[in-house]
C-alpha cells in the first residue's frame, strides 16, 4: 500500500515533471514562437514603415507637381488673359491714367474699367464692349459709377477719330454736372446736354438716326456699321454715344423707345450708358457694379471679383478734350487730289457736256459733277477759310485730267487780292502752265473793267458760236461738232471768284456787267459756255439776286461749311458740315437733291505741279501759254507785242502807244498821229512819275518807227520833278534829240509855230515833248503860238505830245473857259475826275472815271465812242 502510494507519488512525480518538463517545453515553445512573431511584427511594421514613408513621399511630390502645375496654368492664363485684354484694348482703350493719350485705332476696341483680382500677381485689366458691340449699364453707389461713366468715355474718345464719336448727355438730377470735366467738346458740337424732361425727345431721335441709317446707309447691303466699315475701310456714319444719368420712372413710350434702342442701337453705331436706370439683362448689355474696394463686379467676368480704376484725373480730361476740340473745329484731313484723276489721261469728249468727280461721298463713292445744257452753270460759295479756292483747285484738276485742250479751255479771273490762279501761267521759278488755260487774272479787284472785257469776250465768242449753228442749221455744240468735225469748238469754262465785286457798285460797269451774264448764262448753255461764279458770301449781292431770271440759270449750287444763301432757304444742310466737305446740289438748292462730297486736298502746289508738269508735258506744240494779266504789276513796253512789231515804214502815219489796255488780248492803246488837225496828245494829272511814263512810252514807241534820222525830237522840260525821267528819255531817243528848259522855250516855240505856219510840210514829222506845259514861260506870246502848233502844227507834221498838270489848265492853254478842243484830238487822264473831263468828251456827258493810282484814261475821239482805261507802262 506504501509502495503503491509511494510508487503512485513517484508516479505524480514523474507525471508532475513529465508534465512540468512538457510545460517548459511549451513556454519555450510559446516563448519561441512569441519571439519569432514579434521578429515578423517588426519585419512588417518596418515594411509597413517602409511603404507608408514612400507613398507619404510619392503623395508630397504629387501634391508639389500639382501645385507647381497649378501654379504655372495660372500665370500661363494671366499672361494670355492680360495678353488678349492688351490685344482687345490696345493704347488709350487699356492704357492706365498715369501714361494715357488719345491714340486713334482702326476699329473699335474693347475699354478698360479696372482689373480682374486673381490669385496671382499679373494684373489682368477688366474690360467691357461698347462701340459696335452693345450698351454699358452702371449699377451702385452714384459717386463712384460717376467715375466709371467718365473713364468709359474718355476711352471711347480717345479711340476714335476727332469728330468720329459725338456724345449726347442727360444728367436731370445734377443738371449736367456728371459730364462737366467734357464742357470742352461743346463748342465743337462733340457733346451735347438735354435738359430734364427732354428724355423723351432724345430718345425719339435716337430712334430715328437708327431707322435713317438702316434706311439710307446700310440700305440692305450690310447688317451693321462695323460690317461696312470692315467691307469699305470707311466709316459714313459717327458712333453716337447718349449718356442717361437717371430719371426716376419711365414713362411707357420712353420704356418701349429705350427698349428699341437697346435691341437694334449698337448696329448703327448709336449706343447707351446708363445710370440710375432699371434695364433688364439681355444680349449686348454689360453690367457693371459699382462698389468700394474688391466688392465690384463687371457681368461679363461672372463672379470673378473687380477693383474698378478710379476716374481720368482732370488735367488728363481738359487736355484730351481740348485735343479733340481743336481736331474736329481744323475737321478731317482730306484725301489726295491723284483720287479724282482718271487711269488715261484726256480720252473723254467734251461734245454733250464735262463731268468729272469732285470728291467721294460719305460712303466712298465718287460724287461726280456735269456741266451741260442742264445744268449749265454753277455758283460756289463759302466764307474765307473752308476751302472754297481748293475746291476750284481740284475741279479744274479732274477736268483737265479728262479733257484736252481741244475739248476745253479754262479764262480764269480773280477779283480778291491774291495771285489763286498765277500757277496756271508760266511764272520765274516754274515755265510750265496749264494748257488748257487761255487767261489768267489775279489782283483785279481795282480793275473790274477786266472782269467786264472777259464778259464782252464770252459775248464775242457766244456770238461767233451761234452764227456757225446757224450756217450749219444746228441748235447745240454737240450738233455743230458733228457738222464741223475739223473745227475747233472746245467748251469753255470761266471761273470767276468773288465775282460779286464786278457787280459792286450802281454805275455802268456793274450795269453792262449783269447784262452780259445775263445773256451768257441764257444762251451759253447751247453753246458750250460754262459759268462759274465764287463768293465767300452771296447775300449782299443785289445786282445778282434782283434778277431771278439770271439765278435760276445757276441750278449747280455748290455750297461750303456755313455758307448762306446759296441753297434753298429750308435747306441748311452747310451750316455742319466739316472742312474739307461740300454740299452740291444740282437741282438750285432744293433739299433732296443734297449730295454730300469730301474734296481732296488740291491746292497743295507740289500735288497740283506734279499734275500740271504732266499735263504740260502732253500739250500740243501750237498750244501757247496763256495770257496774264496782273493787276498789281506794271507792264513793260518791250513786252509789248504791239512795240515788237513796230519797225520803220514809209509811207504810213505814225502810232503812239501809251499803255496796256484792260482787256482779254494782251493789247497796247495808241493813238495814230495823222497828218490831220488835232492829232496831238495832252496827259493830265498832277501824278509826275505816271505822266513821264506815259510821255517816255509815246517817244519809244514813235522812235522805233523811224530810222535815226527820220523824225525830230524836241524835249522841253518846265518841271523840275520831271527833268530826270526827261534827261534819261533824251539819252534813249536816237540823232541826240534837243532839249530845252524854261529860259529857252521861246526858242522852241517860235521855231515851231513858223514851222507850223509853213505853206508846206516838213520833209520829215517833229515830236515835241511838254513837260508841265501849263508852266510855260513867255505870257501871251508863248501861248498864242503854242496855240499855233496845236492847231496848225498836225497838218505839217508837227505833233504835241504835252503834259498839262490839270484838265482846267489845258483849257486856258486853248484859249479859255470856253474854247473850241478840237486841237486835243486824243488824252490821257490820270488823277483827274471824270466831270473834269466834260469839255473833252463827245456829247455833254463827263466820262465815268474814279482815278486809281497807275492807271490812266485814254480817249481818241477820231476812233472812241467811249474812253478805255489803260496802265502805263513802267519806266
Amino acid at each position: 500500500m506504501a509502495e503503491s502510494t509511494a510508487q503512485q507519488v513517484m508516479d505524480i512525480r514523474a507525471g508532475l515533471s513529465y508534465a512540468l518538463g512538457a510545460a517548459e517545453q511549451a513556454v519555450a515553445a510559446a516563448r519561441e514562437a512569441h519571439a519569432a512573431a514579434v521578429t515578423r511584427r517588426e519585419r512588417v511594421m518596418a515594411a509597413a514603415n517602409a511603404r507608408r514613408t514612400k507613398v507619404a513621399e510619392t503623395l508630397d511630390g504629387r501634391i508639389r507637381e500639382i501645385d507647381d502645375r497649378h501654379r504655372r496654368d495660372l500665370a500661363a492664363f494671366a499672361e494670355a488673359a492680360a495678353s488678349a485684354a492688351d490685344r482687345a484694348a490696345p493704347g488709350a482703350a487699356g492704357d492706365p491714367w498715369d501714361d494715357w493719350q488719345p491714340t486713334p485705332l482702326d476699329k473699335a476696341a474693347e475699354l478698360r474699367v479696372g482689373r480682374l483680382l486673381l490669385p496671382h500677381p499679373e494684373p489682368v485689366p477688366a474690360l467691357v464692349p461698347l462701340l459696335d458691340h452693345g450698351h454699358v449699364v452702371v449699377r451702385g453707389e452714384r459717386r463712384i459709377g460717376d467715375e466709371v461713366v467718365a473713364g468709359l468715355l474718355l476711352r471711347a474718345l480717345g479711340t476714335a477719330a476727332p469728330g468720329a464719336l459725338t456724345i449726347t448727355g442727360y444728367d436731370p438730377e445734377h443738371l449736367g454736372g456728371g459730364l462737366a470735366r467734357f464742357a470742352t467738346l461743346a463748342p465743337a458740337g462733340v457733346l451735347t446736354f438735354v435738359g430734364p424732361g427732354g428724355l423723351g425727345a432724345l430718345l425719339n431721335d435716337l430712334v430715328d438716326q437708327v431707322r435713317r441709317i438702316n434706311e439710307t446707309v446700310l440700305a440692305g447691303e450690310y447688317t451693321s456699321l462695323r460690317e461696312l466699315a470692315l467691307a469699305t475701310h470707311r466709316r459714313p456714319e459717327p458712333w453716337r454715344v447718349a449718356v442717361l444719368l437717371g430719371a426716376g420712372e419711365l414713362s411707357r413710350p420712353e420704356q418701349t423707345q429705350l427698349q428699341r434702342l437697346l435691341r437694334t442701337g449698337a448696329a448703327a453705331g448709336v449706343h447707351l450708358i446708363i445710370q440710375g436706370m432699371p434695364v433688364q439683362a439681355g444680349p449686348g448689355i454689360e453690367f457693371i457694379t459699382a462698389t468700394e474696394g474688391d466688392r465690384a463686379r463687371i457681368s461679363s467676368a461672372g463672379a470673378l471679383p473687380v477693383r474698378l480704376d478710379g476716374g481720368p484725373p482732370q488735367a488728363v480730361v481738359a487736355a484730351a478734350c481740348r485735343r479733340i476740340a481743336e481736331a474736329v473745329a481744323a475737321g478731317p484731313a482730306p484725301v489726295a487730289l491723284d483720287s479724282l484723276l482718271p487711269q488715261q489721261l484726256w480720252k473723254e469728249s467734251s461734245a454733250t457736256g464735262l463731268t468729272a468727280p469732285l470728291g467721294d461721298s460719305p460712303l466712298g463713292v465718287p460724287v461726280t459733277v456735269t456741266l451741260s445744257d442742264y445744268p449749265p452753270h454753277a455758283l460756289i460759295a463759302g466764307p474765307s477759310g473752308t476751302g472754297k479756292t481748293n475746291l476750284i483747285y481740284a475741279w479744274m484738276g479732274a477736268l483737265a485730267a479728262r479733257y484736252s485742250p481741244a475739248e476745253l479751255a479754262f479764262y480764269l479771273l480773280d477779283f480778291k487780292e491774291g495771285v489763286s490762279f498765277a500757277r496756271f501761267a508760266p511764272g520765274r521759278r516754274d515755265p510750265s502752265w496749264l494748257p488748257h488755260v487761255r487767261l489768267v487774272g489775279v489782283n483785279v479787284n481795282t480793275d473790274r473793267e477786266f472782269g467786264l472785257a472777259l464778259l464782252r469776250f464770252l459775248g464775242e465768242e457766244l456770238r461767233r458760236r451761234a452764227d456757225a449753228a446757224k450756217r450749219y442749221e444746228v441748235t447745240n455744240l454737240a450738233e455743230l461738232r458733228a457738222e464741223d468735225p475739223a473745227g475747233s469748238w472746245p467748251r469753255i469754262v470761266a471761273v470767276v471768284d468773288e465775282f460779286q465785286v464786278l457787280l459792286a457798285g450802281r454805275d455802268a460797269v456793274a450795269t453792262e456787267a449783269v447784262d452780259l451774264l445775263e445773256d451768257l448764262a441764257r444762251r451759253g448753255r447751247s453753246q458750250g459756255i460754262h459759268l462759274i461764279l465764287a463768293s465767300q458770301d452771296v447775300s449782299g449781292i443785289e445786282a445778282l439776286w434782283g434778277r431771278p431770271a439770271l439765278v435760276a440759270q445757276f441750278s449747280l449750287r455748290i455750297a461750303l461749311p456755313r455758307a448762306r444763301r446759296i441753297l434753298a432757304e429750308t435747306n441748311t444742310a452747310a451750316e455742319s458740315l466739316p472742312r474739307y466737305h461740300a454740299v452740291v446740289n444740282a437741282d438750285s438748292g432744293a433739299l433732296e437733291a443734297n449730295r454730300i462730297v469730301r474734296v481732296p486736298a488740291a491746292g497743295d502746289r507740289e500735288r497740283w505741279n506734279a499734275l500740271q508738269h504732266r499735263l504740260w508735258r502732253m500739250r500740243p506744240d501750237s498750244q501757247g501759254p496763256p495770257r496774264l494779266f496782273d493787276g498789281d504789276a506794271r507792264p513793260r513796253l518791250a513786252d509789248s507785242p504791239d512795240f515788237r512789231r513796230l519797225a520803220p515804214a514809209e509811207g504810213q502815219a505814225p502810232v503812239v502807244l501809251l499803255g496796256e489796255t484792260i482787256d482779254v488780248a494782251a493789247r497796247s492803246a495808241r493813238t495814230v498821229l495823222r497828218r490831220a488837225p488835232g492829232r496831238n496828245l495832252a496827259v493830265l494829272g498832277t501824278r509826275t512819275e505816271e505822266a513821264c511814263a506815259v510821255l517816255a512810252t509815246a517817244a519809244r514807241s514813235l522812235a522805233a518807227q523811224f530810222p535815226p534820222d527820220g523824225a525830230a525830237f524836241s524835249l522841253l522840260c518846265l518841271d523840275q520833278d520831271a527833268r530826270p525821267a526827261a534827261e534819261a528819255l533824251r539819252d534813249e531817243l536816237p540823232d541826240s534829240p534837243r532839249m530845252f528848259f524854261a529860259a529857252d522855250a521861246d526858242w522852241l516855240l517860235e521855231d515851231a509855230a513858223n514851222e507850223a505856219g509853213a505853206t508846206w510840210p516838213s520833209d520829215r514829222p517833229h515830236f515835241i515833248l511838254i513837260y508841265a506845259a501849263d508852266a510855260l514861260p513867255g505870257g501871251k506870246a508863248a501861248a498864242d503860238q503854242l496855240r499855233t502848233i496845236l492847231r496848225q502844227g498836225p497838218e505839217r507834221r508837227i505833233h504835241v505830245l504835252g503834259w498839262w498838270r490839270g484838265a482846267g489848265l489845258l483849257r486856258d492853254a486853248l484859249g479859255g473857259p470856253s474854247p473850241r478842243t478840237d486841237a486835243i484830238g486824243a488824252w490821257v487822264a490820270l488823277d483827274v475826275h471824270g466831270s473834269e473831263l466834260t469839255p473833252y468828251y463827245p456829247g455833254a456827258t463827263a466820262p465815268v472815271w474814279y482815278p486809281r493810282p497807275w492807271r490812266a484814261l485814254h480817249f481818241d475821239r477820231s476812233v472812241h465812242r467811249g474812253a478805255e482805261v489803260i496802265i502805263p507802262y513802267g519806266q
